[in-house]
């Protein structure tokens, strides 16, 4: 009843032994009928009106340059699930060849060594991407060339594919900018982007600007001066409605803080009599800070299992088990 959002966060992260935890968040739909990610400062019966109707999903949210930088292995494995599930609902959309080498990486992690009548079989019954009946070939063309790599060597390879994706990371928001004109807003490590369907028209580094605010369903983007010379000093563009224009300004809040600053923000102290604005800041250790950490600290991972279908790994490939996220909520 009295746990704020962290609570619950920090207990999904300690069941999957989750140490660079801060990249991963907890989303669910609003009462607005919004996506949103759960505040960890803030009580959950504040957030959530109907807990036994609210579904938690434990997600990615903040997608570094280079993946290269996530130390543990189970991190790894963790963003490679996203990339699989984004892939399967397409979220992450790129060429056919990429489509298919990405999968590719996939089946090495769960089935091993290419095997054509397992292939065959596995493609037939599981599903990676919404127009995989046309690629099956293909996919099987690359995962013959994986032979001897271990799941966790799969992992990396993936994510080096997923990173060079226009779409890596970025997660659309419809809007509308000041002529009308139907558009997307994302937020990246970079800074604020502008996009029509997938075409990054705009981007607004975190460099060249001066403040981001909200004013009911309207986002507001101030530039500094020395940039706002060469076109408006504010940029305005419309959401369907505050509730959307306010979680959109709240991840913007956070991807800033994770990826800009050294260490995490200061609470500010309450105005005793009236207060204008939102308190709401980023709550965990930045990007810098895990990065620090993992050059001081030299941990051993701790196991964990994966989830694979077949068994033609050679001696050298470790072998998986049950998928560590069946039932965690559960568990929890």
């Amino acid at each position: 009843q009295k746990s704020c959002g962290k609570g619950l966060f920090n207990l999904t992260c300690s069941h999957l032994n989750l140490v660079e935890k801060e990249y991963f968040g907890l989303e669910f739909r609003s009462q607005a009928g919004n996506q949103v990610w759960l505040e960890p400062l803030k009580p959950i019966t504040k957030q959530v009106k109907n807990p036994k109707e609210v579904l938690f999903k434990f997600m990615v949210k903040f997608f570094p340059v280079d993946p290269g930088h996530l130390r543990e292995e189970l991190t790894r494995y963790l963003f490679t699930l996203q990339i699989k599930k984004d892939l399967a609902l397409g979220q992450l959309p790129c060429s056919d060849k990429s489509a298919a080498l990405l999968v590719s990486h996939l089946l090495q992690s769960e089935l091993g060594d290419f095997h054509e009548e397992t292939d065959q079989q596995h493609l037939a019954t599981h599903r990676y991407l919404p127009n995989q009946e046309y690629l099956d070939n293909k996919i099987m063309h690359y995962h013959r060339r994986h032979r001897g790599k271990t799941p966790a060597e799969s992992d990396v390879q993936l994510l080096d594919v997923a990173r060079k994706l226009e779409m890596y990371g970025i997660r659309p928001h419809p809007a509308s900018d000041g002529e009308g004109l139907q558009i997307n807003l994302a937020v990246t490590h970079m800074g604020v982007l502008v996009l029509r369907g997938n075409t990054k028209i705009n981007t607004f580094n975190w460099s060249k600007i001066r403040k981001l605010s909200f004013k009911r369903k309207h986002f507001l983007i101030k530039l500094h001066a020395n940039i706002s010379a060469l076109c408006k000093d504010t940029l305005e563009f419309t959401m369907a409605s505050r509730d959307t224009c306010k979680a959109f300004w709240k991840t913007c809040v956070e991807y800033h803080a994770f990826f800009r600053l050294s260490e995490e923000p200061k609470s500010k102290p309450k105005a005793l009599l009236c207060s204008k604005g939102s308190s709401f800041r980023y709550s965990g250790r930045t990007q810098r800070q895990l990065l620090e950490h993992g050059r001081k600290v030299k941990m051993k991972s701790l196991p964990f299992e994966r989830k694979h279908y077949g068994s033609h790994y050679d001696e050298r490939q470790c072998r998986s088990s049950p998928d560590l996220l069946t039932d965690v909520s559960k568990q929890v």
